[in-house]
């Protein structure tokens, strides 16, 4: 993290890592869309911006979730895949899901996902 804790609390630690309103969004893309690529982040419904995406992809590859790699010769465009770290969180996202579907009405997993 960049900064320091606000306890030692493994919840609270947590949600400073991941609990903001887009960085789960942007693990879910990867995990379950597999998407790699800026531009694939910002056609997500959600409609993350520019800016937002920019910080949260470079929070991401610091904290250890997320690397990055270049995908042609231009040094810009970058592919962004998940680390083991990354992976680790699959089994809380897929709890997200089942409880989110158990308790929020009108939710559903989009036909694109697995």
């Amino acid at each position: 993290m960049t900064q320091t804790p606000r306890s030692s609390c493994p919840i609270a630690c947590t949600l400073d890592l991941i609990g903001d309103r887009w960085t789960l969004l942007i693990i879910r893309d990867m995990m379950f869309f597999n998407k790699q690529r800026f531009e694939e982040f910002l056609d997500s419904a959600e409609g993350i911006s520019t800016n937002i995406l920019t910080n949260r992809l470079k929070l991401l590859e610091e904290t250890g979730l997320v690397e990055k790699q270049p995908y042609s010769n231009h040094s810009r465009r970058m592919n962004y895949y998940l680390t083991e770290k990354g992976q680790s969180l699959r089994p809380v996202i897929k709890t997200m899901v089942a409880w989110g579907l158990k308790h929020l009405p009108d939710t559903r997993i989009p036909d694109t996902q697995t």
